[in-house]
């Protein structure tokens, strides 16, 4: 196997017969034909590689197949195989825009600099894209990543990309597709297309003289050749499609690198204590000896928040003209700066969450900064100091991530977050400072950042799905309750704190998520003799990709 472009086994034809031999067995599942020394081995390459591409084998043989390409002879016999039916395919119609994308994700296989190991990652992104179609790309990368990883789980395959010493395999394996990605143009693809074009030569001529098949595989050369020639003109046009396929699987491996990286787990976050009434949460605050490193002491001396009336008018203005989000009075005082910014993808914007609170809700902030406050030496202590959020609003555990794709467009409203104080809790502040960015994320906007209208001139939503539970004060064991939250606002604090509000779906589909922290859910030390609730089985609380 080769990595990086050195020493590429699709660049020259097998050394050996044998080894030809062996790489057919593979690719037609044929394998007692390695022994038969009667089955002509180039009439055997013949069928192996003119039929069809096979679209509908199994998962389970998409990850082996990929496995077993990564070794010489078998890469070069499914390189000339996927090449000639996407050539075929187009052939047959050359307006066919799904079989030039094919033929693209074929040829970016072919580029010199990708390894061995990035490849069989690719193809299985590539043959579930070919599956689910352009439509629904995200959806197809998403599922193929459980191969990916069954892929990268075979021994042998686990054995290659350990000898990289890659400590961050999913890190890696993005970066090299983010590598690949920038190379891609047409040039680079038709010279990918030369490549191909050689190296089918080279083992078609294997069968030049054989009766009846020689005149075949001279024929399919012609068409290949005639397809590059339509190629020079045609695909510009397609390459576009292919470098988003390329954005969204390294967006997954990205993903998964984050979950790799964090330990998370596709399950609820069982250490949930539940939300801290506001009177609970001063008690504790009070207590707290030393405070918590979150707390601070003394009056508030920087970061002072913004008067409503100051920015009220332009606040609507850009609401009214531009779109924005319609800044609650509360939602200004908590900047100390504030600008309207319009924010370009491709990017990612963080939220930190609990069970309890809503995915697709106003605050949120950049990945840098979340990066930044998860490389900290106290993660939790900075987010709650330095964003100024007060324990009842938040108890945290989990955050989500809002992606913008290339191309798309939103505007947010962005700035320093400003102290924060209590009325009952003289003398103590949350200090604000970090940046942070609100717009309404349950909104569906389109790829100007405009929201989508009803016919009723009614902002169109995916807003997260709830339930109320009543937790039992003694086990933490849930019961689902017909509470609504009006209902639950009119009833007395000390009956509030009888339920728990629980996400029970995240329905924004630029929205993924939730992911574990690593936090806990919990500020205080005295908060562990509290009841552990426990959370049912809910995809709101379950990582969906």
């Amino acid at each position: 196997m080769a990595d990086g472009g050195v020493d590429r086994p699709n660049q020259a034809a097998p050394v050996t017969l044998q080894q030809l031999r062996d790489a057919l067995a593979f690719v037609t599942d044929q394998y007692s034909a390695v022994a038969d020394g009667t089955k002509n081995v180039f009439v055997w390459l013949w069928e192996a590689i003119q039929g069809d591409f096979n679209e509908q084998r199994t998962t389970g043989q998409i990850a082996f197949d990929t496995a077993i390409s990564m070794i010489p002879g078998v890469d070069q016999v499914c390189d000339v195989r996927d090449i000639i039916a996407s050539c075929k395919q187009i052939n047959k119609d050359s307006s066919d825009t799904w079989a030039w994308v094919g033929l693209v994700l074929c040829l970016i296989g072919l580029i010199p600099t990708v390894g061995s190991l990035l490849k069989g990652v690719l193809k299985i992104f590539f043959l579930y894209v070919r599956r689910f179609g352009l439509n629904h790309v995200a959806r197809a990368v998403d599922e193929a990543m459980d191969w990916v990883i069954t892929f990268l789980r075979r021994r042998e395959v686990m054995k290659y990309w350990k000898s990289l010493k890659w400590d961050r395999l999913f890190h890696e394996l993005a970066n090299q597709t983010r590598i690949v990605r920038a190379l891609v143009s047409p040039k680079v693809l038709l010279d990918a297309f030369d490549r191909a074009i050689t190296l089918m030569d080279n083992l078609l001529g294997f069968v030049k003289n054989i009766p009846i098949i020689g005149p075949a595989a001279q024929n399919t050369i012609k068409l290949v050749k005639d397809v590059k020639a339509l190629a020079t003109t045609k695909i510009s046009a397609h390459t576009a499609p292919a470098l988003k396929i390329l954005d969204e699987i390294i967006r997954r491996l990205e993903i998964e690198d984050l979950i790799q990286r964090r330990g998370v787990l596709d399950a609820g976050n069982v250490h949930f204590t539940g939300t801290l009434p506001e009177a609970h949460a001063i008690t504790l605050m009070r207590r707290a000896s030393p405070p918590p490193r979150w707390l601070s002491t003394g009056n508030i001396s920087r970061n002072m928040p913004i008067a409503p009336k100051d920015v009220r008018a332009q606040v609507d203005q850009a609401s009214n003209d531009h779109d924005y989000l319609k800044l609650t009075n509360s939602q200004i005082r908590s900047f100390s700066t504030l600008e309207a910014v319009e924010l370009n993808g491709p990017l990612k914007l963080y939220r930190v969450v609990s069970p309890s609170n809503f995915a697709a809700s106003a605050d949120w902030m950049s990945e840098d900064l979340f990066k930044r406050i998860m490389r900290s030496e106290d993660p939790k202590s900075d987010w709650r100091k330095f964003h100024a959020v007060w324990p009842d609003w938040n108890p945290n555990g989990q955050f989500v991530i809002y992606e913008l794709k290339r191309g798309e467009k939103l505007k947010v409203w962005r700035g320093k977050a400003a102290a924060q104080e209590k009325d009952d809790l003289p003398g103590h502040h949350l200090e604000g400072g970090y940046e942070q960015i609100k717009f309404d994320s349950s909104a569906l906007f389109d790829e100007e950042g405009r929201s989508l209208r009803s016919s009723t001139d009614t902002i169109k939503t995916a807003k997260d799905s709830s339930s109320y539970y009543e937790a039992d004060p003694k086990t933490g064991a849930l019961t689902l309750s017909p509470m609504t939250y009006d209902e639950l606002r009119d009833l007395p604090a000390h009956e509030q704190a009888r339920y728990q509000s629980l996400r029970t779906e995240i329905n924004h589909p630029k929205i993924v998520g939730p992911f574990d922290t690593n936090w806990g859910t919990k500020d205080f030390d005295s908060q562990s003799n509290d009841v552990r609730l426990g959370l049912p089985n809910l995809p709101g609380q379950i990582t969906r990709s």
